[in-house]
Formats: C-alpha cells, sequence, structure tokens
C-alpha cells in the first residue's frame, strides 16, 4: 500500500505497474505455483486501480500449461475482458528445460489448440486495447522521445515500457531532440499506437 500511496502522490513516478500473472483460474494458478487464488488476484487489481486513479497495468499470461483445459481457457478469457489490462501480454506453454513445469508435468496441450488460444486472446485484448487508445484522443501527454524515423519522431508515455507497448508517434514538423521529454496532443489511434503533435518544447 506504500508504494500505490506514492505512486499516487509523487508526479514524477509512473503510473504503471507489470504483473505477470500468468493466468486466472484456481486450478492453473495452483498448477503454476503461483500462492495466489483467483479472488486474491482481482482483489489486487482493483485496490491497485482504486488506490491509483489513471493508473496503467501491464499483464502476461499463458495459454497451454499443461493441465489447462477449455473450461480454465474459457475463464481466462472472461477475465481478460473483466479485467480490461491496459497492456497485456500472452504466449504459449513449452516446455523449457530446469523448470518445475519441465519436471513435473506432461505437455498435454496440443500445439494447435495453444496457438488457437493464443491468438483467441489476443483478438479479445485487441479491443480493448484499441478503445483505451482512442480514449487518449485529444489528451495532451508527457512523451520522452526515444528515436528519429522516417516520418516520424517515435516516443512513449509514462504508460508504456520499450519494445513491449505502445508508441506514439510524433508529426516531423519541429526539431525534436531524442532523449528529451516533450508535451504532445494526441491528434489520432491506432489499436496499439498513437499519433501527436508537440505543443511545448
Amino acid at each position: 500500500m506504500d508504494l500505490l500511496r506514492v505512486m499516487r502522490e509523487r508526479p514524477n513516478i509512473c503510473k504503471y505497474l507489470d504483473i505477470a500473472l500468468q493466468h486466472s483460474t484456481d486450478h492453473l494458478l495452483t498448477l503454476m505455483r503461483r500462492h495466489i487464488t483467483s479472488a486474491e488476484q482481482e482483489e489486487l487489481l482493483r485496490t491497485i486501480r482504486a488506490e491509483v486513479p489513471g493508473i496503467h497495468i501491464r499483464t502476461t499470461l499463458m495459454v497451454g500449461h499443461p493441465g489447462e483445459t477449455e473450461e480454465d481457457f474459457e475463464q481466462l478469457c472472461d477475465f481478460v475482458r473483466r479485467m480490461r489490462f491496459e497492456r497485456m501480454g500472452a504466449f504459449a506453454f513449452s516446455p523449457e528445460e530446469g523448470t518445475y513445469a519441465y519436471e513435473h508435468y506432461k505437455d498435454d496441450v496440443p500445439d494447435e489448440v495453444k496457438q488457437r488460444r493464443l491468438d483467441t486472446l489476443m483478438r479479445i485484448q485487441e479491443p480493448i486495447a484499441a478503445e483505451i487508445n482512442a480514449g487518449k484522443v485529444g489528451q495532451t501527454l508527457r512523451v520522452i522521445v526515444d528515436r528519429e524515423e522516417a516520418d516520424y519522431f517515435v516516443g512513449r508515455t509514462e504508460f508504456d515500457s520499450p519494445e513491449v507497448d505502445c508508441e506514439v508517434l510524433i508529426k516531423k514538423t519541429q526539431d525534436i531532440i531524442p532523449g528529451e521529454f516533450y508535451d504532445v496532443k494526441i491528434t489520432d489511434c491506432e489499436n496499439f499506437d498513437l499519433y501527436g503533435e508537440a505543443i511545448r518544447y
């Protein structure tokens, strides 16, 4: 709770948390040895959002872990719909030598099922991400510029980690210096990127 208070009160702390939840059902959380229940997980997310208004939460989820049933997967899909993560990645389980799953479980979910589940989960997340991005159009956001490309300067808001999250594409109408912060008015969006114009520099 102290961390959340600091995030809420200090303007120099990003309102962004990356929590690798992995899954959402008690069955899978137990198999994965996550030491948290589904109810506790949802309560944690509700608490974070209540304590830090406007926070963006990133999570990573896994499909196809040994023992994952269709019911587990459907509950995971419902979890993603309800939690509406601002940022979400997902991957399919693959056996990795030296891990607990490799040593104790049989890889019993076929590869084609894993891929179908992964594709389905990302299709659910895509319109959520698009709607969240659309809500930023018209806002002015503080952006750090990472690099210059042919048509745009490319930056990030406080809600985005490099290489994995959204980018802000800034029109090359001003002299902008990579590595510096700028106030950027968001003028348009795509599912996973924002477009904008620097308004103070």
